[in-house]
């Protein structure tokens, strides 16, 4: 057994030392690292292509551009080179969002984006869809500095389409105004202008909006009436007026896109002629209660009694006629005059009951339409799953998320939601695309963040840029908690 060091003077003296030594060291690093975060910088500060240099003792980003008094908007994107802690040389860059409006697969969406061109927005799109969606970038006024200033194309020229002729301007580094100038191409007003990809081609195409109206004949169906006849044979029918159809004509107003209806307003309506009903009689049907009673009458060999039970019978015959028959079958019947049955029968409690019924259905079911029915008011109302992931693509493509974080951004949300605008999670009430907890957090968005998948997919972009810095790393965070 090993013998224990003997305390001395000495020993106790060195190990005071050595642990005041380790403090010391301890607080000069905590200091020279606190140092290096709160020290004066000096950061370079890209506002949309524009560089200055400027010198802050900021800790982070965000208080950086509080200071020179930059303005973020929600869709605007921040960057740092340092990371979460701004550091001495580090660069900021921030990109200014705008709205514009691309289409996919025929489905116009607003969209924001940082995008210098029009080339460039569409790249955003490719770069994370191997099979991508059909993708075009409309610009709604080619005039207008905001919405129709966007370059084309700022690596290469640019094919134009218009009035079914095509040519290249070679220069696409102009917006869609300056290069329809240049070839003579004049716009009218509601003329829509649209740039897509082909393959490596840039097409910049013009779309001629025309209106006009259309004349059409259409048919009006004659309807059929039935009546009772109590003159004729049980399970008879005869035509006693021939139905004809009448006809109406209607005018439309009409949209054509390059000469093709696109859609189209009822105008007018009238009536030519009007449609002329066929009328049915039919025999009286008797229950099996009235059979009875005829045999019973028969066999009592009395002529007045048979008289009142026939007239009994044909009274309640023509009751159970009018019950299932429409109302013009009344008018028939009206000629039976004294017919005390019908007299009789005339205030049936169970058709009032019946109607009533009828009337309380309709406006049950005239409230629950008008509470289930929803106008779309959106930017990407509904979508599909793949309308949404066709968003989603272009929005992180711009954030610089592909290849390996795209792959983590679609599992992610698969994981989370299945990709479904509505998903909601039953014990936290998680809801939407990303899962937001709880949902109005993505209210910042937009208000209709509970329909609308443009609104989820923002919000959880933004969201895990803050938390993550990266759909990677959300990923890698779910595998590890089951959460992100």
């Amino acid at each position: 057994m090993a013998m224990a060091r003997r305390w001395t003077p000495q020993r106790f003296v060195t190990l005071r030392r050595i642990r005041v030594i380790a403090c010391i060291a301890a607080t000069s690093i905590a200091l020279a690292g606190s140092f290096a975060f709160t020290a004066r910088k000096s950061v370079a500060l890209n506002i949309n292509g524009q560089t200055t240099q400027v010198t802050t003792y900021a800790m982070t980003a965000t208080r950086l551009l509080e200071e020179q008094g930059v303005d973020i908007k929600t869709h605007d994107i921040v960057t740092t080179s340092s990371g979460d802690q701004l550091a001495n040389h580090a660069v900021v860059t921030v990109q200014s969002a705008y709205q514009t409006t691309i289409n996919i697969d025929g489905t116009a969406v607003p969209f924001w984006t940082v995008a210098t061109s029009a080339d460039q927005l569409l790249g955003f799109f490719e770069e994370n869809q191997n099979n991508a969606a059909k993708i075009t970038v409309d610009i709604k006024n080619v005039y207008n500095q905001l919405t129709g200033g966007l370059v084309i194309n700022q690596s290469g020229p640019v094919t134009v389409i218009a009035d079914g002729k095509s040519s290249v301007a070679p220069n696409g580094k102009l917006p869609a105004a300056s290069i329809l100038d240049s070839k003579g191409i004049v716009l009218n007003k509601e003329d829509r202008v649209s740039v897509e990809k082909d393959s490596d081609e840039t097409i910049l195409r013009v779309r001629r909006v025309t209106h006009g109206e259309e004349t059409r004949t259409s048919v009006i169906p004659f309807s059929t009436q039935t009546i009772i006849d109590p003159n004729l044979a049980e399970g008879q029918a005869d035509v006693r007026q021939q139905g004809v159809n009448g006809e109406k004509t209607q005018v439309y107003d009409v949209t054509y896109v390059d000469g093709v209806a696109e859609s189209e307003t009822l105008k007018s309506e009238t009536v030519t002629s009007m449609a002329i009903d066929q009328i049915i009689a039919v025999g009286a049907a008797k229950s099996d209660t009235d059979k009875g009673s005829d045999k019973k009458s028969d066999s009592a060999d009395n002529g007045k009694a048979d008289s009142g039970s026939n007239n009994q019978h044909e009274s309640s015959n023509n009751n159970a006629g009018n019950t299932g028959g429409n109302n013009s079958g009344n008018t028939g019947n009206s000629g039976n005059t004294g017919n005390t049955g019908n007299t009789g029968n005339s205030g049936n409690s169970g058709n009032t009951g019946n109607t009533g019924g009828g009337t309380n259905n309709n406006s049950g079911s005239s409230g629950s339409d008008s509470g289930t029915t929803t106008t779309p008011s959106g930017r990407l109302w509904h979508a599909t799953v793949a309308q949404a992931q066709a968003y989603a693509a272009g929005a992180a493509a711009q954030r610089g998320w592909t290849g390996n974080d795209w792959d983590c951004l679609v599992k992610l949300w698969t994981r989370e939601s299945s990709w479904l605008w509505y998903a909601e999670n039953a014990s936290s009430g998680a809801y939407g695309i990303p899962q937001s907890l709880p949902a109005d957090k993505m209210a910042a968005f937009g208000a209709n963040y509970r329909d609308d998948a443009a609104v989820q997919i923002d919000w959880g972009l933004w969201y895990i840029a803050q938390a993550y810095g990266s759909p990677s790393k959300a990923w890698q965070h779910s595998e590890q908690v089951g959460w992100y």
